[in-house]
């Protein structure tokens, strides 16, 4: 009896594991910076590329004789210039073909969102997954480029519908099916693990 109870916990434990991992797709960073994400809860919206998605914006210290801590901005936040994020680096999320590229030339201002299509690069996976990112800007690939994980594709935006500058990530399978997305761990933080190498 004991022996039938542990053979089906790991049954459900393997099975549950497989339904599990065609739900996430592991990519590298999008950003060398730390960064915090504000994900898109389950059913939020429904259009592939917004549905399970996550939106991530580089963080800065703050600092003065008593306290230390990040935040999003310095100043009041009213121009991109006050963003951390703005126009810096975005970093290709996996070893890659471009399939896609749109561009919005329009830069909002923070707060004030101009409705459009954002400016976006869409990713294809060997397995015929999709990855886009959006609200990016001065985007230095094409479209058919094969890319490397980690290669510098674009700088941070604010554009379409968005209210600062932030980085958008989708995903969705070849049946068109949203993706949870996870970040490789080992590629998170790079900008600090340089620093402390050349201490």
């Amino acid at each position: 009896m004991k022996l039938i109870t542990i053979l089906k916990f790991w049954i459900f434990i393997v099975l549950s594991n497989t339904a599990y991992a065609n739900e996430i797709i592991k990519i590298h960073a999008i950003h060398k910076e730390s960064f915090a994400c504000t994900e898109h809860w389950d059913g939020q919206f429904k259009f592939l590329g917004d549905a399970l998605g996550t939106d991530c914006v580089i963080k800065g210290w703050y600092k003065d004789e008593k306290r230390m801590f990040q935040r999003s901005f310095s100043n009041d936040g009213f121009e991109n210039e006050d963003w951390f994020g703005f126009n810096k680096p975005v970093l290709a999320p996996c070893d890659c073909v471009v399939e896609k590229i749109h561009n919005n030339p329009v830069t909002n201002q923070p707060g004030i969102m101009k409705p459009g299509r954002a400016s976006s690069i869409t990713f294809k996976t060997k397995d015929n997954n999709r990855i886009l990112i959006a609200h990016v800007r001065e985007i230095s690939i094409e479209e058919g480029q094969q890319v490397k994980s980690g290669e510098l594709v674009a700088k941070v935006g604010n554009n379409g519908y968005s209210r600062n500058p932030h980085i958008h990530i989708g995903a969705w399978d070849n049946d068109n099916k949203p993706l949870q997305i996870r970040f490789d761990q080992a590629t998170i933080g790079l900008e600090f693990r340089q620093k402390m190498k050349n201490k």
